[in-house]
């Protein structure tokens, strides 16, 4: 994974390496496969928390298999619909058509876990003079109405608009909260990762784009309606463009896959949620409480 968020293919194919090895050595040595085996699939913005979760679980938890794979929260709820998977995590709630499908396909309306919190930035180029933009004015530089930064305070340059493809939750997430159901800007190019709008946005002083709190490595969060992206401001709610993260089960999770979501839940599972850069359900100390609920 790199430190801007992105999936490498190298990352990927070394944790499955790393499993056939772990499988081959047990194979060779007699032991039983492993007792359970969790699939999960999902959002890109979790996908480094994911991982961080599954390498820590295995460790825990030596008879467990758990596969992560990112792709957008579309494609992990649509394989969580077929059946594909046991997991599908999301940066954004079920939608209605989600649900409906579930119920038609696995006889469940869906269940969804919040497993943490995230602050969903605007990412600045650290020598774009802008540093602040209101909600008002955010819109109209995602929805084209604002084409130049000249028009917020900027320099007289257009503004280099980027977003998030339509399968991910984060593309829906700030299409819902910031444009309020409308349409993104007919010019605003479209980007597979939050990693590669991470790298554009570091590159490019006139572009702009949005992602997770903890990918903005070597770029400038925009302060909002005059609040920073923080953990602080994420908890108290001042600041405007926060949501949860959420895992979901086609039904009431039971065994391997409910232990994992307890795990998840539990001080060591919130403890990588920090450390991934997103913000934990509770602060250290205070303790875990339920956070499923059916959908």
């Amino acid at each position: 994974m790199s430190r801007t968020g992105r999936p490498h293919v190298a990352s990927l194919l070394t944790l499955t390496l790393a499993l056939a090895v772990l499988a081959g050595g047990a194979i060779e040595r007699g032991m039983a496969a492993p007792a359970a085996r969790i699939q999960i699939r999902g959002s890109d913005t979790m996908l480094r928390l994911v991982q961080l979760w599954a390498e820590a679980y295995m460790t825990s938890h030596p008879g467990v298999v758990v596969e992560v794979a990112g792709g957008g929260s579309g494609k992990g709820l649509r394989a969580l619909i077929r059946g594909d998977v046991d997991l599908a995590s999301a940066s954004r709630p079920l939608a209605a058509a989600e649900a409906q499908q579930l119920l038609e396909r696995q006889g469940s309306l869906g269940f969804a876990v919040l497993t943490a919190r995230d602050a969903l930035s605007v990412y600045l180029h650290p020598e774009n003079p802008v540093t602040e933009l209101s909600l008002d004015e955010l819109r109209g530089v995602f929805s084209g109405t604002i084409r130049r930064w000249s028009e917020v305070g900027g320099d007289d340059a257009e503004i280099q608009v980027l977003r998030r493809n339509p399968a991910s939750g984060t593309h829906f997430f700030f299409g819902e909260r910031v444009l309020g159901g409308g349409a993104y800007s007919r010019r605003a190019r479209v980007l597979p990762t939050t990693g590669a709008i991470v790298d554009e946005v570091r590159r490019n002083v006139h572009a702009v784009g949005y992602g997770g709190m903890g990918y903005a490595e070597g770029v400038r969060p925009c302060v909002i309606e005059g609040v920073e992206p923080s953990a602080g401001t994420v908890r108290d709610g001042t600041y405007p463009i926060a949501r949860y993260l959420y895992l979901y089960t086609a039904r009431p999770p039971r065994g391997p896959v409910r232990e994992f979501l307890d795990w998840v839940l539990g001080s060591e599972g919130q403890r990588l949620v920090t450390a991934a850069g997103h913000v934990a359900l509770y602060e250290p100390g205070q303790g875990s409480s339920s956070s499923g609920s059916p959908k």
